[in-house]
């Protein structure tokens, strides 16, 4: 089956990827620190901006930035699920790391930016991991703080209410 993909070269997307078979795999410190320097590796080879991006332990969202000239995003998930099914074959016992696809969503103005960077950050809390966004590490919620986009209190249980509901 061939997907058709919404490709804007200097586009922002919104990604979710998800484990195969939703195995909680990405909750291993170790393994975030890998993903972390894979995507670092891979942002050198192929450039993009990472705006947004959660690590959830059988998922993750992020919203990327890509240059001007470029909207290839699928090529850049494939080297990075290549590197981290590389990096992790000797723990994972030969199980699949990823499923085969993602979603992706072309991100339409700097309002729709904003809404999915709420949802990426408060996704911890939605799903009971945690009962304030400061209190999960692996958000780029902390930055986003320490840059003055969000106070450090933003984000409790009682938030989902006002947040918009984006499919995962």
């Amino acid at each position: 089956m061939q997907y058709r993909r919404a490709k804007t070269p200097g586009g922002s997307y919104f990604f979710t990827v998800v484990t195969h078979e939703r195995h909680p795999w990405l909750a291993d410190p170790d393994v975030a620190r890998t993903l972390g320097e894979v995507m670092r590796r891979v942002r050198g080879e192929r450039p993009f901006e990472t705006l947004a991006m959660v690590l959830m332990p059988d998922h993750l969202h992020c919203i990327w930035r890509l240059p001007s000239d470029d909207a290839d995003f699928s090529t850049r998930w494939l080297l990075i699920k290549q590197f981290m099914t590389h990096r992790l074959s000797g723990r994972m016992n030969r199980r699949p790391l990823w499923q085969a696809r993602f979603w992706e969503h072309c991100l339409r103005d700097d309002r729709d930016v904003a809404q999915h960077t709420d949802y990426i950050h408060f996704n911890p809390v939605k799903h009971g991991l945690v009962q304030q966004v400061s209190q999960w590490p692996y958000s780029t919620f902390h930055r986003h703080v320490k840059e003055g986009v969000y106070p450090l209190d933003w984000g409790h249980a009682i938030t989902a209410a006002s947040l918009p509901s984006i499919g995962e």
